[in-house]
Formats: structure tokens, sequence, C-alpha cells
């Protein structure tokens, strides 16, 4: 029985996988640069305090392009279905009584 690999971008929904575990790991990453950050408070020197606020707030920025990119794939993921007529629009009914 021969096993094939899927790549990790084969299709949308396994690009959506990645990109909810990638965001998981760097909420784990900001967490523990927070603790480090808190746990430096007063003691650390002033240029190990502000190398933490930095990777802090770049983690934090990546966080919201990687929630941004999740937002961007299920549009597409949205649109690829109503292309392929995947998912039928619903007839909207016009309330003709008014």
């Amino acid at each position: 029985m021969e096993r094939q690999l899927i790549a990790p971008f084969d299709n949308i929904e396994s690009a959506q996988e990645y990109f909810v575990l990638l965001a998981e790991a760097v909420l784990e990453s900001a967490q523990t640069v927070q603790a480090d950050l808190d746990a430096q408070q007063g003691s650390g020197s002033a240029r190990h305090m502000e190398a933490l606020r930095l990777i802090l707030y770049n983690l934090e920025k990546l966080g919201q392009h990687l929630k941004t990119s999740r937002r961007i794939l299920n549009d597409l993921r949205t649109l690829r279905r109503l292309l392929h007529q995947e998912r039928t629009p619903q007839p909207v009914e016009v309330d003709t009584a008014a």
C-alpha cells in the first residue's frame, strides 16, 4: 500500500490547519516572553528588558497578521465553494405584502 504525503498547503483547509497551529505557537511564545519580562521586572538590565518588549511586540504583530490571514483563507474557501457550487445559495424571500 503506497502512502501519499500531503503538503501543508495542498489545499485551503490544510493551510488553515497550519495557520491554527502557527497561531498557537506564537501565542505560547508570547506568554513565555511575557513571563520572562515579568520575572526580570526591576532586576534585569534595561537593554535586556527592551529586547524582551520588542520580541513581545513583534509576536503580537505576527499574531495579528496570522489572524488576518486566517480570515482571508476563510473568504477564499467560501468563494471556492460558491464557484464550484459546493454550497448552494439560499433564495431570498421578498415580502410583497408591504
